[in-house]
């Protein structure tokens, strides 16, 4: 039932990951408004983001599945999310709401198709439903706390400092991430 280091250290970027990205979780809604965005626009939006990242699990899987290059993508995928992320700041309308979804859907399908492939390639016992649902219960709990914060920052002090401090705990979590580019594992 141990995990092994690199699970660990990808559990933990996750976790990182999570919760600044959770910073924000329903408060998009209010954003879209304030920045001009309808209830139109705001569906459009998430559902924009939604296939895209979908789209690229599938091309980002097919394209990388033999790849020894895995983690360094994954690795740029985090790093592109939190520079996405910091890109809110700018956002003034509409169109360049889409803009930072779709770029926010590409970032994580460089990230998330890998992070499963490694996590699952690390496991001694990948029926151990324990460290399934570690590695997807995790993202729930880490989510929920960070909402409550999130609306917490956004509502006493602004989304501009809501979004600086997702982008910063994103770079850390990316940072953390980077640190299994020195661990030996069974599939890169």
């Amino acid at each position: 039932m141990r995990l092994s280091k690199l699970s660990k250290i990808l559990l933990i970027a996750s976790s990182l990951w999570y919760f600044g990205e959770g910073l924000f979780g329903p408060l998009f809604a209010i954003y879209a408004e304030k920045i001009g965005g309808d209830i139109l626009d705001i569906t459009w939006a998430w559902a924009t983001y939604l296939i895209v990242t979908g789209l690229f699990y599938v091309l980002v899987g097919k394209m990388l599945n033999k790849s020894k290059y895995k983690k360094h993508v994954m690795i740029g995928g985090y790093a592109l999310n939190a520079l996405l992320t910091f890109g809110y700041i700018f956002v003034d309308n509409t169109r360049s709401l889409f803009m930072i979804q779709v770029g926010l859907g590409i970032a994580e399908a460089f990230s998330t198709p890998i992070w499963d492939s490694l996590f699952a390639s690390n496991l001694d016992d990948t029926e151990n439903t324990f460290h399934w649902g570690l590695a997807t219960g995790h993202t729930h709990f880490i989510s929920g706390i960070a909402i409550a914060i999130g609306g917490v920052i956004a509502h006493y002090l602004s989304f501009n400092i809501l979004f600086i401090v997702m982008g910063c705990i994103q770079l850390l979590a990316t940072c953390v991430q980077a640190s299994i580019l020195f661990i030996k594992q069974k599939d890169s």
